[in-house]
């Protein structure tokens, strides 16, 4: 019995992967070419749920490995979804990167083409005009250049294509959409991390701070998307340091009434690409789409010290989207790495 069949019935007895035997399990991951037998591991691993622990391990590994980006500035941050959401919307992260490297902070974004959402930060980059597939040089200089890079995962880590292949055939997020936000290449010391599930919030934010960060959150809004929700509340574990500590916001903390998020969802790349280049442009002006990005990246530029508040952190977000520096940092991005 080899280690992946191990696991996968120590998975269905409801155990979990031994942090000695984390290495082995993970290189058994990338090498294997049974299909079926990976998509067993996942799905037993899915139904036994995934824990705290194993997103430490897994990302600890992967963070060793990964191939590095080095910032010339020390505060910088990462933006970004696990995937998985119920509720399929624009690329709210992508878009509010743009915003948040137009408002003074650089952005080191980390991504992939989609596995379990209908786009990914990869795929609508595509449609913007930005190529993501970018070697560590030229993200490195994007980032020290303009503010804001992408590092496309794939470039990175190794992993395999046929893992790749099972994710995008399973219909439900793996540990991979957990640990891949916590290996930016960057080694971001700043993070926005939104999670499809509620219960994720607290094991990415142990995980999160046993691997070592500034200030960071980890978000999930309970209308079930992956970013900080315009509806209702959102959760939140501010890790700081050594300290995780748990509360709620809501728009009202952005200085906004509570709205239903109408004209979010998208089914491709491409109407994805549209919204975002409608709120970057200035066309979608008080929308919810707006809002989201808004909000979203107010936060961000608030955990990476840009904005004392939340409410600074919107002033600073509205004015990268009215005088243009959002959309001029996402032409800039796509000629540097076309270019």
């Amino acid at each position: 019995m080899n280690i992946l069949q191990k696991y996968t019935q120590e998975f269905r007895d409801g155990g979990e992967l031994a942090s000695v035997d984390a290495e082995e399990f993970l290189d058994a991951l990338i090498t294997e070419t049974n299909e079926t037998l990976l998509a067993e591991v996942f799905r037993s691993w899915d139904a036994k749920g995934i824990a705290a622990d194993e997103i430490y391990q897994i990302a600890r590994i992967m963070r060793d490995r990964c191939t590095r980006v080095t910032a010339k500035h020390e505060t910088f941050v990462d933006i970004v979804g696990t995937g998985g959401a119920r509720n399929k919307t624009f690329n709210v992260s992508t878009a509010a990167a743009f915003v948040v490297a137009g408002a003074g902070v650089m952005v080191a974004k980390h991504g992939n083409r989609a596995a379990t959402s209908n786009t990914g930060s990869a795929d609508v980059l595509s449609a913007l005009g930005v190529e993501p597939a970018v070697d560590a040089a030229t993200a490195e200089r994007c980032l020290n250049e303009i503010g804001i890079c992408f590092m496309f995962a794939p470039n990175f880590h190794r992993l395999s294509p046929t893992l790749a292949r099972v994710r995008g055939g399973l219909g439900f997020p793996t540990i991979f959409n957990c640990v891949g936000p916590l290996c930016n290449p960057a080694n971001a010391p700043h993070q926005l991390i939104g999670v499809w599930d509620r219960d994720l919030v607290p094991k990415m934010a142990t995980a999160t701070s046993r691997l070592g960060t500034g200030r960071s959150w980890i978000v999930h809004g309970e209308d079930g998307i992956d970013e900080i929700s315009l509806n209702g509340a959102t959760s939140v574990a501010e890790i700081d340091g050594g300290s995780v500590t748990r509360f709620e916001v809501s728009a009202a903390e952005f200085g906004l009434d509570d709205e239903l998020p109408g004209g979010m969802k998208v089914s491709s790349p491409e109407q994805s690409a549209d919204v975002i280049r409608g709120v970057l442009g200035g066309k979608l002006e008080h929308t919810a789409a707006e809002k989201v990005v808004l909000i979203n990246a107010a936060a961000a530029i608030y955990i990476a010290n840009g904005a004392k508040t939340l409410r600074d952190g919107y002033d600073a977000a509205t004015d990268s989207i009215r005088n243009g520096s959002a959309k001029e940092k996402m032409l800039r991005l796509g000629e540097l790495t076309k270019g």
